[in-house]
């Protein structure tokens, strides 16, 4: 390992404040605070199952909807990544994972390309507008706005455009919304935790034309 793979990203607008720190060879811990409930936990899940240690802080306007502060907090997460790699010499560069939840199935697979290209697909008509999670505060507890199905696709596009990976994204089987979107990050988790690994084999840049 030449370097450490550590990034610490940030990003303001009217809209929204966030701040991004990883590290790509941590041991999965995180530490989520977007104000969006759902979303922390599917953040939590990532990192668990990529071994990226993860810390998000982010405020937005959350009284219009959960969109910007979600969106950015993508953004950054995507920028970070990309940062934290590198010139990715001696990575595998390639994920494949399959991943279920219950009756959920989903695949993702990823190639660390320096090419941002994203493909989702499969997931049930309408679950774009389920609004998943949201509370008022329950004993005593911070409330938290709902996640609208329609956000798992575009943080998938905009995570791979930022972090300038290839992604393709399949839910094979589903029927809970929860499910449905747990098992993609889950999916997306184990395929790049693959793809950013290192092999003892190669020393280089795992590419023909000699970058990515």
């Amino acid at each position: 390992m030449s370097h450490q793979r550590t990034a610490t990203l940030e990003r303001q607008t009217s809209e929204s404040k966030v701040r991004v720190s990883l590290d790509l060879d941590g041991t999965g811990r995180a530490q989520i605070s977007t104000g969006v409930g759902f979303f922390d936990h599917m953040l939590t899940a990532f990192a668990r199952h990529s071994l990226i240690d993860l810390e998000v802080e982010g405020a937005g306007d959350l009284h219009i909807d959960a969109h910007h502060t979600v969106e950015d907090t993508a953004i950054v997460l995507g920028q970070a990544i990309r940062s934290a790699l590198g010139d990715k010499s001696g990575i595998r560069r390639f994920g494949n994972a399959l991943v279920p939840l219950d009756e959920a199935l989903a695949q993702a697979v990823v190639d660390v390309s320096g090419r941002p290209y994203c493909v989702h697909t499969g997931e049930p008509t309408g679950q774009e507008y389920v609004l998943i999670g949201g509370s008022q505060g329950v004993a005593g507890g911070a409330a938290s706005i709902p996640y609208s199905g329609s956000l798992t696709r575009h943080i998938m596009e905009t995570l791979a455009f930022h972090a300038q990976i290839c992604l393709h994204l399949t839910v094979l089987s589903g029927r809970d919304p929860h499910h449905i979107v747990e098992c993609q990050f889950k999916a997306l988790a184990r395929a790049l935790r693959d793809a950013i690994a290192f092999d003892p084999r190669i020393d280089d840049i795992p590419s023909t034309k000699g970058t990515l």
